[in-house]
């Protein structure tokens, strides 16, 4: 019986184990994502609470909330849509405290212009908690210092000349962990398997004697 090569065969071995350990890590962020979503469900029913004045973490996504803006400025533009469903550009407005506390942002409503910018300077508002615009992709999210991402405070009734926002919408937070750990696996076994084929091709051409010219 041949031996098998011991280099390739470690390789192989260790690549496959390294996906398989991959599959299984994404089936525990399936089981933490649905408990993370079940959460996000039952905040929607909790009373409003105060805007938080420090970051931490997505505990309250989609929770009631409500805040006071001393005076907005820094405005930005993001794509979304409206509580009808129209396709717009939301108005987002860094805001400062009347009283201690870090700035948040209030995304006040959406409009059909990018251009236009409300009239508004502050105010009392209530809402529900999102995230606030972060641009980093996936892996800079994974490997940043920076912190959990902001939260933003949706408001419920936005200032005149602006479409309302669109309420809470929990289908935004993906939870496709059970694709990629079915995807993982895939790639263990297809691995192993095209190296058990490439073995044995090279088993054939080993044994194949030597044509005679």
């Amino acid at each position: 019986m041949k031996r098998l090569p011991l280099l390739p065969t470690l390789l192989v071995t260790l690549a496959a184990a390294a996906m398989v350990a991959l599959g299984v890590w994404q089936l525990h962020r399936k089981t933490w994502k649905e408990h993370l979503l079940a959460r996000y469900a039952a905040n929607e029913t909790l009373p409003p609470m105060a805007f938080p004045k420090t970051s931490f973490g997505d505990d309250a996504l989609f929770r009631k909330t409500y805040a006071t803006c001393a005076e907005a400025s820094d405005w930005a533009r993001e794509v979304g849509r409206s509580a009808d469903g129209t396709i717009g550009w939301r108005q987002i407005a860094r805001c400062t405290r009347p009283e201690a506390g870090a700035p948040f942002f209030v995304q006040l409503g959406v409009s059909s212009d990018p251009d236009w910018q409300p009239d508004w300077h502050g105010g009392t508002l209530s809402g529900f908690i999102s995230h606030a615009p972060d641009h980093r992709s996936l892996i800079e999210e994974m490997l940043s210092k920076r912190g959990p991402k902001p939260l933003l405070l949706v408001a419920d009734t936005p200032p005149e000349g602006l479409m309302p926002n669109s309420g809470p919408d929990r289908s935004a937070v993906p939870n496709n962990h059970l694709a990629y750990a079915v995807q993982w696996f895939i790639f263990a076994g297809l691995a192993v398997l095209i190296y058990l084929l490439a073995l044995r091709w090279r088993g054939r051409v080993l044994v194949t004697p030597p044509t005679r010219g």
